[in-house]
C-alpha cells in the first residue's frame, strides 16, 4: 500500500451497480488491486457494494473517476459507472443534511450523489406531495432522499431516477450509515 503524503487527499469512490445479483462481480480486494495500481495510497474499501477510500495528489475528482472506470473495465472487462467525491465535500453532504438524520434509520435516508449538480427545472414535472410521506431535498450535488419504509418500497426513488431527471448525470445512492461511514474514512 502506498503511503499517504502531506500533498494528498482523501477521497470516496463509488461504483454503481457491482455486485448485484450476480451480475458484474468485482471482488473488494481486487478493486483495492486496481486502486493501488493506479498509484493511490490508503486503499480501503467498504462493504460488498463498491465504496472504496483512497488517497491521491490528483484534484480532479472526474479524472479521478474515468482513470478508475479504465482501469475497472481493463481489469474486469465490463465497464462500471464511478463518482469520486472528496472527504470535505462528503463531510458537507453529512452537514447540510435536510431531514433529522439522528432520529431516523439508517434504511430510511438515502443520499444519491450526482456527477453534476442539475438545475431545478430537472424536478418541475415531478409532484413531490403525490409521494407523502416520502420526500427529497436537492443538495450540492447531492440528492438527499427520505424513504420511511426504505429504498427497495419507494415510489419517489423510481420517479427520481427516471431518464427524464438523470439523463446525462452519473448517479449512485448509499443509505445514510454508509454515507456517515465513507466520512470517518476519509477524515484526514
Amino acid at each position: 500500500m502506498t503511503a499517504r503524503t502531506p500533498n494528498t487527499r482523501k477521497y470516496a469512490a463509488l461504483l454503481r451497480g457491482i455486485n448485484v445479483g450476480g451480475n458484474k462481480k468485482v471482488p473488494m480486494a481486487e478493486l483495492r488491486s486496481v486502486l493501488e495500481g493506479l498509484g493511490h495510497g490508503d486503499v480501503r474499501t467498504y462493504l460488498q457494494s463498491g465504496n472504496a477510500v483512497f488517497s491521491s495528489a490528483e484534484t480532479d475528482t472526474t479524472a479521478l473517476a474515468r482513470g478508475l472506470e479504465a482501469a475497472i473495465e481493463a481489469h474486469f472487462g465490463f465497464r462500471v459507472p464511478c463518482l469520486v467525491v472528496d472527504g470535505d465535500h462528503l463531510a458537507a453532504v453529512v452537514a447540510a443534511c435536510p431531514f433529522p438524520a439522528a432520529e431516523l434509520e439508517g434504511r430510511q435516508l438515502h443520499a444519491t450523489f450526482l456527477s453534476e449538480q442539475p438545475g431545478p427545472e430537472r424536478f418541475a414535472a415531478l409532484d413531490g406531495a403525490a409521494y407523502l410521506p416520502e420526500e427529497y431535498r436537492l443538495g450540492d450535488r447531492v440528492l438527499y432522499l427520505y424513504a420511511p419504509d426504505g429504498l427497495g418500497r419507494s415510489k419517489l426513488a423510481e420517479a427520481l431516477a427516471r431518464p427524464a431527471v438523470v439523463k446525462g448525470l452519473d448517479v449512485t445512492t448509499r443509505n445514510w450509515n454508509t454515507v456517515v461511514k465513507l466520512v470517518e474514512l476519509t477524515r484526514p
